[in-house]
């Protein structure tokens, strides 16, 4: 039976990379959910070299799809073009990136130095960029094109505290989003750009009840999300070849909805 995403890209095997996916975060529910479409994968990892194996021999096994592992820090701008053109020798064709790599961690925004702010833009902005740009040079010379996503986050709406490095080099995702949609649209019409804008997902174990009930009551759904929300989303906006430098929240509701009653039961009108 032909999936949607073959007959998107108009072969029996799409290849898809995603950065990022060899930890057990969102990017591997991506590689995941790419997997059960019928996507021969690429895993990326930077220090998560043997979680990275394990996923992919995981992923081949289950799905009967081939994989690829390749490593490098985005930090590094040579890399970018180096894992994509890894991708591209061991399959033959790209036709989904996914950038999915990023580096968090709270800072004091009084400690927070210049060479940690380019730290954030190097992987977060920059690497995403590159990843982008080198998988359009491949994406180019296929007539199905090719469906980038970047992955930004819904926060850089209302950003938390302590994250004042990082919510810059996240915000700007948005805006490349759109401006790679128009720019390698020139490269070949069939290429697309979106951004997938996740919400409180992949709680950690150790988030004590009273915080994970307050997450829970942050979304109009009353839950918290899940990975495989994100990887949904994701292989939506690859299937869907009308939808182009869209930046859609994965969030329920959280972007528009705050629970402290002035929205519901207290608002004036």
């Amino acid at each position: 039976m032909t999936n949607l995403l073959q007959s998107v890209f108009d072969c029996d095997a799409p290849v898809a990379l995603i950065t990022g996916s060899g930890a057990p975060r969102v990017g591997r529910a991506i590689a995941s959910e790419l997997a059960r479409s019928g996507c021969n994968l690429v895993i990326h990892a930077n220090t998560s070299v043997e979680e990275a194996q394990r996923t992919a021999d995981l992923l081949r096994q289950r799905f009967e799809v081939e994989t690829a592992v390749v490593i490098g820090a985005l930090d590094d701008p040579e890399v970018p073009k180096t894992i994509v053109d890894q991708a591209h020798q061991r399959f033959g064709r790209l036709d989904v990136l996914v950038n999915s790599a990023a580096i968090w961690q709270p800072t004091k925004i009084d400690d927070v130095t210049a060479d940690e702010m380019r730290r954030y833009f190097d992987v977060n902005t920059i690497g995403t960029f590159l990843c982008a740009r080198a998988a359009a040079n491949v994406m180019a010379s296929q007539i199905t094109g090719g469906c980038i996503v970047n992955l930004g986050d819904w926060a850089t709406e209302r950003p938390y505290l302590d994250h004042a490095a990082y919510f810059p080099s996240k915000g700007a995702i948005d805006v490349m989003t759109r401006s790679l949609a128009i720019e390698l649209s020139q490269k070949n019409p069939a290429i697309r750009v979106n951004c997938i804008k996740p919400g409180p997902v992949l709680l950690a174990d150790e988030v004590p009840d009273e915080q994970r009930r307050k997450l829970c009551a942050s979304t109009l759904g009353g839950k918290i999300g899940t990975a495989e929300h994100v990887a949904h989303a994701v292989r939506f906006v690859c299937e869907n070849t009308f939808v182009n430098g869209v930046c859609l929240p994965v969030d329920g509701g959280r972007t528009i909805f705050a629970p402290d009653g002035l929205q519901v039961g207290e608002n004036t009108g």
